[in-house]
């Protein structure tokens, strides 16, 4: 491959490809510019450190995540139900993630754990995909909630057990559904509720 024909979409596919084959400790630029038949130094015009690769193929992977649920938030309808399915479908995404690749997962949350920042942005991203679902349902009369971005990290804090990586162990108990239908009940119920006086 020449570097005229070179992209970051191009190396990003690649460092993917490499990663699954060597996993994160053991690869290197060195390693993608190989297989992509470059030099390192081509790769590093693209991106300037190994830090910001491993970064981007790890921000690339959780907005992948969150492709599916994007729609959700903009659909019409009761903001319950998107709600429930906009939690369900990341529980869901999670969970067939860990089940059909469980080698190439585990991979990712070793990326994930260094990649703070992106991290970072990745819970924002969900929190206001939440909270627009909240505001929306507010408008709508549906909730009684008052501050639509400090209920919806609440609530993603209360689901984490279905959503985080680090409860993968978790994920294969017959009654995880069920167990979720019941903290499902309980964030509805809060959010219909008014809050009473201290």
């Amino acid at each position: 491959m020449s570097d005229e024909t070179l992209t970051p979409e191009r190396i990003l596919d690649m460092a993917e490809e490499v990663l699954r084959r060597f996993g994160p400790a053991k690869t290197t630029v060195v390693d993608v510019a190989r297989a992509l038949g470059v030099s390192h130094g081509s790769v590093y015009r693209h991106f300037p450190s190994k830090a910001a690769l491993r970064d981007e193929v790890t921000a690339r992977w959780l907005a992948r995540v969150l492709e599916p649920l994007t729609g959700i938030v903009s659909e019409d309808g009761s903001a319950s139900e998107r709600l429930w399915r906009w939690l369900t479908q990341l529980s869901q995404e999670k969970r067939k993630r860990a089940t059909d690749d469980p080698e190439l997962f585990a991979t990712y949350m070793a990326l994930v754990a260094e990649a703070r920042e992106v991290t970072k942005a990745h819970l924002e991203h969900m929190t206001e995909q939440i909270s627009q679902i909240i505001a929306d349902g507010i408008a709508r009369g549906e909730f009684v909630t008052t501050d639509p971005i400090i209920t919806g990290r609440a609530i993603l804090d209360a689901t984490t057990r279905f959503h985080n990586p680090i409860h993968v162990p978790e994920w294969s108990n017959p009654d995880i559904d069920t167990e979720f239908e019941r903290v499902w009940s309980l964030i509805l119920a809060g959010l219909r509720s008014r809050p009473t006086s201290r």
